[in-house]
């Protein structure tokens, strides 16, 4: 049991509540599918991945790949603990209407707050504010759509989509001060 219980907003109730009542399942099947790019696994993967490659760039990349490395780890951890202080029924739990029409189930029933696919895409966006404009806007574009899922599956209210990001992205900033990404040379080099 944890310590807190959050309650979803009225906001919150009538847009699960029009999701519920106008998804169908394909866009739900979908949905589910795009869902992974966020997915804390997926992305320790990639990051490891990308990380390795670095090792044979400039010391830039290198020094952005640690930074990145390392705010995945964060950010794929701090959601489980948060888990353990806040619950909060996911929307999935509240609808037959909306599995009638193709809704899944998500994870744990008290586990809606906050999103932790949310959560990754907001440190990793936070991240990407280094790097160059274009490839900058395409990751924080990926990144909307996937958190989008989140909601349209119901597994996540709203305000905990939001929350995640807000959390990701404060985690990410303040990271930097411990690897000193961000600072006059330690960005990605491929810009300016």
């Amino acid at each position: 049991m944890a310590v807190f219980t959050v309650p979803p907003t009225a906001a919150d109730i009538r847009t699960a509540n029009a999701i519920a009542a106008r998804t169908d399942v394909p866009a739900e099947k979908t949905a589910e599918a795009l869902t992974w790019g966020a997915d804390e696994h997926v992305l320790m993967v990639l990051t490891a991945a990308w990380w390795l490659y670095s090792r044979t760039q400039r010391r830039t990349e290198r020094r952005a790949a640690d930074h990145i490395l390392i705010t995945t780890l964060v950010a794929s951890a701090l959601p489980h603990f948060l888990k353990t202080v806040f619950d909060q029924r996911r929307p999935d739990r509240l609808t037959v209407r909306g599995h009638w029409r193709g809704v899944p189930l998500s994870g744990k029933s008290m586990d809606a707050f906050p999103s932790g696919h949310a959560l990754h895409v907001g440190a990793l966006a936070s991240a990407a504010s280094q790097f160059p404009e274009k490839t900058r806007n395409v990751v924080w574009l990926i990144g909307a759509g996937l958190v989008a899922t989140r909601v349209l599956l119901l597994a996540h209210w709203t305000s905990d989509v939001l929350a995640g990001l807000a959390i990701g992205s404060l985690t990410e900033r303040l990271l930097r001060r411990l690897t000193g990404y961000g600072r006059s040379g330690s960005a990605i080099g491929w810009h300016r």
